[in-house]
């Protein structure tokens, strides 16, 4: 459990949230929200669907106003100084911001000119991009003819045409292929090589564990659970033995009888067979789960002993899994946008 930031002085930080509170009507999305980005870092935003992750991300890029707390961005507050922020920000939503009609370099060059850039120095930054993100030898084809995951690196090009020094990333590779998700990952990768400050929401967990320096886990609007995803994993504690069973039916039975070796939440998968039980640090318990098992006649494919993965850290600690689902929606699963003047 986290206590938050307490500490006011807060330009050394690109990102400082202190008791963030949004509500839309009487659903609160976020319930007094806490977080700090140190600069040339990644810091994972990771949540069960509603817990305020997206809605956060609109009020740190001055989409949405806070009904209270403090946020504060590259040093200005995102109520007083909006415009300030926006110099220093970018932001890659759920979906691709493309125009499907225009070609990826003229997406690029209006973005460029939109944001100030002369024709001739728009067109150069269109094709820097093109070719960072390997796009240049379909620059001149129609957006509509890109596949999912060249939109979202055309739209990760987009939000880079200012370079800024603070980009969010709001679930960058919902829907795309696991190439096209591992090439992204190298993108971003690269960013933060090169000092940009990345906050990241996302429902892949292995995408958090693979990519975020930092987790902070939130449920229903406010902080859970902080730390690197190595602490995280140890608050789970000790070991997880995993077997597949032969007959994926008496998964639940399986489940059932490994309860007294467990010393938390017991994971099953029914179409495969899978049960993962979290057991603490000792060897000795692989041989007594299999026995048990063995004496009641269910057969094993696969035992093996692991640590606790990301996925079961947030199913300890918010009681479900992470799902594929749009959060944040309005009574009509509209997504409600309010721009700051």
């Amino acid at each position: 459990m986290t206590t938050g930031p307490v500490n006011t002085t807060t330009d050394e930080f690109a990102v400082y949230v202190d008791g963030l509170t949004r509500s839309f009507g009487e659903t609160k999305a976020l319930t007094g929200l806490d977080l700090v980005v140190v600069p040339s870092t990644v810091v994972g935003l990771i949540g069960p669907n509603g817990a305020g992750k997206t809605t956060a991300v609109r009020i740190l890029s001055t989409l949405l106003k806070p009904d209270g707390g403090i946020a504060r961005v590259a040093g200005h507050d995102v109520v007083k100084n909006p415009q300030a922020v926006r110099e220093n920000i970018g932001l890659t939503g759920q979906y691709a911001a493309v125009d499907e009609k225009l070609t990826g370099r003229e997406n690029l060059e209006m973005i460029a000119q939109l944001t100030g850039w002369t024709r001739r120095g728009a067109g150069a930054r269109a094709d820097e991009m093109l070719e960072r993100f390997e796009l240049t030898d379909a620059g001149n084809r129609p957006v509509g003819t890109y596949s999912g995951g060249m939109r979202r690196r055309l739209d990760l090009g987009a939000s880079l045409v200012l370079s800024p020094s603070i980009l969010f990333l709001d679930e960058p590779t919902t829907g795309l292929d696991p190439r096209s998700r591992g090439q992204l990952w190298d993108v971003i990768r690269d960013l933060v090589d090169e000092g940009t400050t990345l906050l990241l929401t996302t429902q892949y967990l292995e995408e958090a564990d693979a990519l975020a320096e930092r987790i902070v886990i939130i449920d229903e609007g406010h902080n859970i659970a902080e730390g690197t995803p190595d602490e995280l994993k140890a608050q789970v504690g000790g070991d997880v033995i995993e077997v597949v069973l032969a007959d994926p039916t008496r998964t639940a039975e399986a489940a059932g009888m490994l309860e007294s070796f467990s010393v938390g939440t017991i994971n099953t998968n029914p179409e495969t067979g899978d049960v993962a039980v979290p057991v603490g640090d000792r060897q000795s318990m692989i041989a007594g789960a299999v026995r048990v098992l063995d004496d009641a006649g269910i057969r094993l494919v696969d035992v093996r002993r692991r640590r606790p993965s990301l996925d079961e850290v947030f199913l300890t600690l918010t009681g479900h899994h992470a799902e594929d689902e749009e959060e944040d929606a309005g009574p009509d699963g509209m997504q409600p946008v309010e721009v700051t003047p």
